[in-house]
């Protein structure tokens, strides 16, 4: 097993972004986290919005300078609005798709030369819904459709030189849902996972040996209703 070094975790203060910390901590790595908020582990971190892509750029080059380089790279921020096309106001659409589609480019075009130079790895975040459509989710299903395209050809431009891997996780048991109608939160016996055991699954990804990839990886409760 491969080593983790320095692995930043965009989105890092919250959900699944903050139990990769947790893992990677526990796996001997050493975790920096990008988020607006700051994170509760005492951590290497800078608050910064994923969706101004200069700031992001400074931010991601300020941690990796710091750190001494960069081995990997999670991109977990995320965050979505749900609500039929005609009633979601357009920049509340368009910043759902921004924060997770051209936020996960930001940050992993920043990274890039750190990880070249080490021949790290870069996980990125897509959802069981970037694979499966549903109704009142038009623009978290184009962003996270959007994610999983351009990880794949991502896997395909950087084959040989960086390591890739899209994690399509299903509904977990974080805030995500917190801030939402009632009607878009998912009932209280609804299957969902924890956060903690979908990070567990990060920290495999990034710790297999040179020349092996865990290309893609789906993980969800045994009844999550977005799969298959």
């Amino acid at each position: 097993m491969t080593e983790l070094g320095n692995v930043l975790i965009s989105g890092g203060a919250s959900g699944l972004g903050a139990a990769t910390v947790a893992a990677v901590q526990e796996a001997g790595g050493r975790p920096l986290v990008l988020d607006r908020d700051a994170p509760a582990a005492d951590v290497p971190h800078v608050q910064v919005d994923v969706t101004d892509t200069e700031a992001t750029t400074r931010a991601v080059r300020q941690l990796a300078e710091e750190a001494g380089g960069l081995d990997a790279v999670f991109t977990a921020a995320g965050m979505d609005i749900p609500g039929t096309l005609d009633s979601v106001p357009a920049e509340t659409w368009e910043n759902v798709v921004r924060v997770n589609l051209f936020g996960t480019a930001a940050v992993v075009r920043a990274a890039l030369p750190h990880l070249e130079r080490s021949g790290g790895t870069v996980v990125t975040v897509a959802s069981t819904l970037g694979i499966k459509a549903v109704s009142d989710a038009t623009a978290y299903c184009a962003a996270k459709f959007g994610v999983v395209g351009f990880t794949r050809a991502l896997a395909a431009e950087l084959a040989g030189r960086v390591g890739v891997t899209l994690l399509v996780p299903g509904g977990m048991h974080t805030a995500f849902f917190d801030t939402r109608e009632d009607r878009y939160k998912p009932p209280a016996d609804a299957k969902l996972n924890r956060p903690e055991d979908v990070a567990r699954t990060v920290v495999f990804a990034l710790s297999q040996p040179a020349g092996s990839q865990v290309r893609e990886l789906v993980v969800c409760s045994d009844e999550e209703s977005s799969w298959p």
